[in-house]
């Protein structure tokens, strides 16, 4: 049974932390690898070197909604790619453990795992645009 008076809460916990998780790596690429290394890495992967900068826009604008509370359903959702993207040209041929060299994959299916339960669950509390009116329900309540 779900706890209807703390599980707003916990929604917004999981969204703020997974906002923060996006920043973070939208800062590593900025501020680390820079802008040129990050697209200089997406073009040895085979990418087109211009998904480096719809990466980084994508995780400081998806991170600041989640944290905000804006959308949040449909932006966890649409965060979920870049992690798989991650998964498949990087991290997936690693093995699963995140310490083993150049990166496993279980740290990003545990935060497409949070993504996908956010979605799921919905805005939490103190949300600025709620998603629950975008997305149609197929139950009634």
């Amino acid at each position: 049974m779900i706890d209807t008076r703390t599980a707003p809460y916990a929604a917004l916990l999981l969204r703020v932390s997974l906002g923060i998780l996006f920043l973070a790596h939208a800062g590593l690429k900025l501020f680390v690898f820079t802008p040129a290394g990050t697209t200089q890495f997406f073009g040895s992967l085979g990418l087109p070197p211009f998904l480096a900068y719809l990466t980084i826009t994508a995780e400081i604008v998806g991170g600041v909604a989640l944290i905000l509370g804006f959308y949040s359903r449909l932006v966890a959702i649409a965060l979920i790619p870049i992690l798989l993207g991650a998964i498949v040209t990087v991290h997936g041929p690693a093995g699963f453990f995140f310490t083993n060299p150049k990166g496993g994959w279980e740290f990003l299916a545990l935060w497409i795992a949070g993504l996908a339960a956010l979605a799921l669950l919905g805005d939490g509390a103190l949300a600025l645009r709620s998603s629950d009116r975008a997305i149609p329900r197929t139950v009634t309540q």
